[in-house]
């Protein structure tokens, strides 16, 4: 009897053991994949682009603790980062693209110390705390906030990586904003866009008679999404469209074609060889994530480089962004799939008929004056080593409008208080196809949307609620505003 007792207590020991391995097992497991997004993110900002394309919506899940003041961090300040931190304005990254613990940028004739060390919280040269939006979390803010405080928001993607910024409350926290919206201070509407010239390129155009060869075992329409049933329900009007006209669907969402094994990677939709197979199509649907004015990625500008005609969904200000006033067929001008794809199928049996919507890029004639404009005007480049990334142009703008408060102190002037507002970012609440209800259920994801949204406008008062009264506060706090 003794004998068994042991055992089973030696079993219960080893069951114990177990359990607290498994639990330690997977702590390292979610610290090595924080430390890796934040390595990725500091890769991506060195190659002059940092985003998070088609994320998933990210929770409040770094704790507050996560950027912790370090005795450390301040002790291996050397006497040059003292100086700088002395003589120039200090910009602190709150929630951090980069990994870098203290760099003076030159902004023109203006310089300013960056930084991601929250030793300088309490600083007195501290003068702006930026933001990245995907990253924006309640449980840790730089409060209270003291009157010469101004907080800048980075924030290139769609709403569904962070809904709450996209409602008064909170967007009127910011002073400053970079926003794939023009109205934003430095506007990153042309963001996927690396200029006229590769619009203009004929390099993957393939002629319109090899197409037409092309068409006994291509359909005329191709699809590549593999972040399904997002916001904008994209993926509800595909199915709906294909019940009326072919389309070649590579991705994971409505597959129903592979593409070559190297090239299966989401990372390889930029690649030369993924280029040349879309290219071969007459049109590509070119659905956004999200239906939000000036939100363009490129889903937009790929097929417009490649020489396919884009059946584009999603920006309703598409039109002002346009390369010429025919060069993308328009989703909004169809009442439903079924006539657009009777359009479709008509230009695809006539050729003058689809050679219209593609004669701009034949004849290298780009005429939309604001979209020249925009590329012409913007301070920051795309994939090109001669120009600052607009990460880099992010921060010397917050820099410079800094600079010039300090200067109107100094001449005895009250300084200039700049406030993001609605129009700086902003979308309408998502909403589901007419034809596509939402029962009987196809989708967990496709039905969380809306109720997101909704829930985000209640997290979004609560949040400005709580920064009003200019204290810390709690997460508890905050989600029994929300739930009251």
């Amino acid at each position: 009897m003794v004998w068994i007792q042991r055992r089973k207590l030696l079993a219960s020991c080893l069951c114990i053991m177990a359990t607290v391995f498994l639990l330690v097992t997977l702590q390292v497991v979610v610290e090595l994949g924080k430390f890796e997004r934040k390595k990725f993110k500091t890769s991506s900002l060195q190659n002059g682009q940092a985003k998070v394309e088609e994320g998933q919506a990210k929770v409040e899940e770094e704790p507050a603790d996560l950027y912790p003041i370090p005795g450390r961090e301040a002790r291996i300040l050397t006497r040059k980062t003292q100086r700088d931190t002395e003589s120039y304005p200090i910009m602190l990254w709150w929630s951090p693209l980069t990994g870098e613990t203290g760099r003076l940028g030159q902004c023109g004739a203006d310089a300013c110390f960056f930084t991601i060390n929250r030793t300088f919280l309490h600083h007195p040269m501290t003068k702006a705390f930026l933001f990245y939006g995907t990253d924006f979390n309640i449980n840790s803010l730089p409060l209270p906030r003291k009157a010469h405080h101004d907080w800048a928001l980075f924030h290139e993607e769609s709403p569904k990586n962070n809904y709450k910024l996209f409602h008064e409350p909170v967007i009127t926290l910011f002073n400053y904003t970079a926003t794939f919206s023009r109205h934003s201070h430095l506007p990153l509407t042309t963001q996927y866009l690396e200029g006229v010239e590769v619009l203009k390129s004929l390099r993957y155009l393939v002629p319109l008679r090899s197409k037409n060869n092309l068409r006994s075992r291509l359909a005329p329409l191709v699809y590549v999404q593999s972040d399904c049933d997002p916001p904008s329900d994209r993926d509800s009007y595909v199915r709906e469209l294909m019940t009326y006209i072919e389309v070649d669907s590579y991705g994971e969402c409505l597959r129903n074609k592979d593409l070559p094994q190297p090239l299966k990677n989401p990372a390889s939709m930029d690649a030369d060889g993924f280029y040349r197979i879309i290219a071969q199509y007459k049109f590509i649907l070119a659905f956004e994530n999200a239906v939000c004015d000036d939100y363009i990625t490129e889903k937009f500008w790929r097929p417009l480089k490649l020489g396919v005609v884009p059946v584009y969904y999603g920006s309703p200000s598409i039109a002002d962004w346009l390369p010429s006033n025919r060069s993308a067929i328009l989703v909004s001008e169809f009442a439903h799939p079924r006539e657009l794809a009777s359009y479709i199928r008509q230009l695809d049996h006539d050729d003058s008929l689809y050679e219209a919507y593609i004669e701009w890029k034949l004849k290298g004639e780009v005429s939309n004056r604001r979209l020249l404009a925009a590329l012409r005007e913007r301070k920051w480049g795309v994939q090109d080593v001669r120009q600052d990334n607009y990460i880099d142009a992010f921060e010397c703008m917050v820099c410079s409008k800094v600079w010039d408060n300090i200067r109107l102190r100094e001449k005895g002037l009250p300084p200039k208080r700049w406030q993001a507002n609605v129009m700086h970012l902003s979308c309408p609440e998502p909403a589901v196809f007419a034809f596509s209800p939402l029962a009987p259920r196809r989708s967990s994801l496709r039905e969380m949307w809306i109720p997101s949204f909704e829930q985000s406008k209640k997290e979004a008062q609560a949040l400005r609620w709580l920064v009003d009264r200019n204290k810390n506060f709690s997460a508890q706090e905050f989600w029994a505003l929300v739930f009251k």
